[in-house]
């Protein structure tokens, strides 16, 4: 069926609901009551379910009916937030909008960032979360989400911009390295007290290591796991062992020198960084002027 064959008959429905009846949408849609009826028998008849139920006395709609009209309230809004974009390109950003962001690095290096773009733009009214887990933009109505991990299963209807990777290296405070001496070896630093990162099933993620073989993971006895990355940070500048932990969470513990990188040839890349989006909302204003700005700025 053609793209627009869809679009046949929806006006009319949602007309109808909002106003109540037949006759009424006619009269605003300019249509008889005849024309009304037919444009939602084939409407109903090409989707193959009832969407309205009519009486003598009342019209109300079907399971399927408040289903399929939350769908189109929420297409024609797009489609007419498009609309405003295509006919006025200097229009400003204004309205909620839904934003994922993993937890510490969201909390971290994106949060500011929305700041900066919610005081340019007052008219917009971000709505944030933060979480770990697999959040899907469509299924979850999410505006732009911010994702470290691989996005290569994603359905097309996804865009996605990459802004770079992860770099890991092992550090530990100099404290920790006065006492224990600096490894020169993997098999020296193995030796050491490590400090791993928890999962939520409370396995410990393992140390990434990359070869010309590929990489490889390791999982020597644990001094520490922890749940939460700023408190493994923690551990680590309170000199409880090493640990391998990414570049943009330990930047400020790097320049102040309350942690030191230790054998510097087993930095390896890690995780990407994307910024996702519904294929379907980035011509908004809001949501092509957030990626735009996270695009500019955002990076690991």
């Amino acid at each position: 069926m053609h793209a627009s064959e869809r679009l046949k008959g929806i006006d009319v429905f949602v007309c109808v609901v909002e106003v109540g009846s037949f006759t009424a949408a006619g009269e605003r849609l300019n249509l008889t009551n005849s024309a009304v009826g037919k444009a939602i028998a084939r409407l109903e008849s090409r989707l193959g379910v009832r969407l309205l139920e009519r009486t003598t006395r009342r019209l109300h709609m079907t399971e399927p009916g408040e289903a399929f009209y939350r769908t189109c309230i929420r297409v024609l809004g797009e489609l007419e937030e498009a609309e405003q974009v295509l006919s006025a390109q200097t229009i400003e950003p204004t309205g909620r909008l839904r934003i994922d962001l993993p937890a510490t690095f969201g909390r971290m290096k994106v949060m500011p960032l929305i700041l900066d773009f919610a005081e340019r733009y007052p008219g917009i009214q971000p709505q944030i979360t933060f979480t770990d887990r697999y959040v899907d933009v469509i299924e979850d109505a999410i505006d732009i989400a911010v994702r470290i991990g691989d996005v290569q299963s994603l359905q097309s209807s996804v865009g996605r911009r990459h802004l770079g990777s992860e770099r890991r290296i092992f550090c530990c405070s100099p404290k920790y390295l006065e006492k224990h001496g600096e490894p020169y070896t993997l098999a020296a630093l193995l030796k050491l007290d490590i400090i791993f990162y928890g999962r939520t099933n409370g396995d410990a993620s393992p140390l990434i290591l990359d070869s010309s073989e590929g990489a490889s993971r390791l999982q020597p006895e644990a001094r520490l796991i922890v749940g939460n990355a700023e408190a493994q940070v923690d551990s680590v500048v309170r000199g409880f062992g090493i640990a391998q932990l990414s570049t943009w969470l330990i930047a400020d513990e790097l320049k102040s020198g309350a942690l030191v990188e230790i054998l510097p040839t087993l930095a390896t890349e890690g995780l990407p960084l994307h910024l996702l989006w519904p294929r379907s909302r980035q011509l908004l204003p809001k949501v092509d002027a957030l990626i735009s700005h996270l695009g500019a700025s955002l990076s690991v």
